[in-house]
C-alpha cells in the first residue's frame, strides 16, 4: 500500500503530496499524505493502537479513492486541506500481521494479538514519547490550527458502534450524532452504550457517545488510586495536542468492533446507572482471561473458548463505510459551524 499511495500522489501533484514523515523505532518509514488546498485544515490519523487495523485500511483506501476520482471530490479538496497519517505504528502493524491476515479466526487473534501498554501507547504519547509521536506531531503542527482532528480506532469486541467527541463539541454536534446513529442502525449495529461517569475522562453524552479521552484525566485517575508510576506513563492524547495548538477543532475518536457481542440473557443494570452494559462487562472479564492463556497448542473452537457468549465478526467493508460516514458528517459539521 505504501507504493500505491506514493504512486497515486505522484500522479496528482496539484492536489496531493506524499511524504516520509519519519521512521519507527525499528526503522520502518511512516507515511504522511497531504490532500487538497482548501483554507480549513483537517488532520486524520490511524494506527495508534496497532491491534485495530480497520482505521489504517480506511485511510489508505480513502487516499487512493480520492486521487483516482478527483473530480468527484473537487469541492471537498477546494474547501479543506487534509493532513493524513494512514498508519502511525508500522512496527505494531508488523507484529499483529499474523492474526490480521487470518481474521476472523478468533484463535489466531488470541494467539498473536499485541497491544502497546501504557508508557508505550502511541495515543497517549504526544508530542514526543516515541519517534513515531514526534514524526506525527511535526507533520501536523506547522499547519495548525485545525478545524477537525480524527483518530481512527477500534475495539476487539463491543455491543456496537461507539463514537468519542471532545467536550466543547459534545452538544454542538447533535446532527452528526443523529445521522451516525442512523447509519449504524442501517448497517445492522446497535450503539455501544456505556456511561463510565467520567472515569479516566470518559463522560457520557448519549447512548453510543462519550467524550474523547485525555491524558490529564488518566494521570489524575491513577494518582487518585495510589498508582503514580502508572500515572506517569500517560502523556497527552493526539486530541489534546491538536486542541492545544489553538482554534476550535472538532475532535473525534471512532470505535468500531472486530466482533459484535450478540444479544443474550443480561443482568439488569443498576438503577443508579441505566447505561451500564452488564453483559459486555461480564464478557470482558472472561475475554481478558483468554488473552492471557497459552493457546499455542490449543485446538479449542471459538465456542469452547467463549462459553455462553456469542460473537459475530463485523464485515470490514461495513466498518470502513461507517468510518467514512463519520468523517463525512464531521466535515459537514465544521463547514456549517
Amino acid at each position: 500500500m505504501r507504493s500505491k499511495l506514493e504512486e497515486a500522489c505522484e500522479a496528482r501533484p496539484s492536489i496531493a503530496q506524499f511524504e516520509t514523515i519519519g521512521t519507527s523505532e525499528e526503522g520502518r518509514p511512516i507515511a504522511g499524505v497531504v490532500l487538497g488546498k482548501g483554507p480549513q485544515t483537517v488532520s486524520i490519523v490511524a494506527g495508534n493502537h496497532a491491534d485495530e487495523p480497520v482505521g489504517p485500511e480506511t485511510l489508505r483506501s480513502l487516499v487512493v479513492s480520492v486521487l483516482e476520482n478527483p473530480d468527484a471530490f473537487e469541492g471537498l479538496l477546494e474547501q479543506f486541506t487534509f493532513r493524513i497519517v494512514p498508519h502511525t505504528n508500522p512496527d505494531g502493524e508488523a507484529r499483529n500481521r499474523p492474526w490480521i491476515e487470518a481474521w476472523p479466526d478468533m484463535q489466531a487473534y488470541l494467539r498473536h494479538v499485541e497491544r502497546d501498554l501504557p508508557g508505550r501507547d502511541l495515543e497517549f504519547g504526544f508530542p514526543s514519547m516515541r519517534p513515531e509521536n514526534e514524526a506525527v506531531a511535526s507533520f501536523l503542527e506547522l499547519h495548525a490550527p485545525f478545524a477537525l482532528h480524527a483518530s481512527l480506532h477500534g475495539m476487539s469486541v463491543s455491543e456496537g458502534a461507539l463514537l468519542l467527541i471532545n467536550r466543547p463539541w459534545a452538544y454542538r454536534s447533535e446532527k452528526l450524532q443523529k445521522e451516525y446513529r442512523k447509519a449504524a442502525i442501517d448497517a445492522g449495529l446497535r450503539m455501544h452504550d456505556h456511561n463510565r461517569k467520567g472515569e479516566k475522562g470518559f463522560f457520557w453524552i448519549a447512548p453510543g457517545y462519550q467524550t474523547t479521552p485525555r491524558g490529564e484525566a488518566m494521570r489524575s485517575y491513577f494518582r487518585s488510586i495510589g498508582d503514580p508510576d502508572m500515572a506517569d506513563r500517560f502523556h497527552d492524547s493526539s486530541m489534546e495536542m491538536v486542541m492545544g495548538w489553538g482554534g476550535d477543532p472538532l475532535c473525534l475518536v471512532t470505535e468500531l468492533p472486530l466482533w459484535v457481542l450478540v444479544d443474550g440473557p443480561a443482568e439488569e443494570p443498576p438503577p443508579t446507572n441505566p447505561h451500564r452494559p452488564m453483559r459486555y462487562e461480564a464478557f470482558r472479564e472472561q475475554f481478558a482471561d483468554l488473552r492471557h492463556q497459552d493457546l499455542t497448542q490449543s485446538d479449542a473452537s471459538p465456542s469452547d473458548l467463549l462459553g455462553d457468549f456469542e460473537l459475530e465478526p463485523l464485515d470490514p467493508a461495513v466498518a470502513m463505510r461507517l468510518q467514512l460516514t463519520v468523517l463525512s458528517l464531521a466535515l459537514e459539521t465544521v463547514a456549517e459551524d
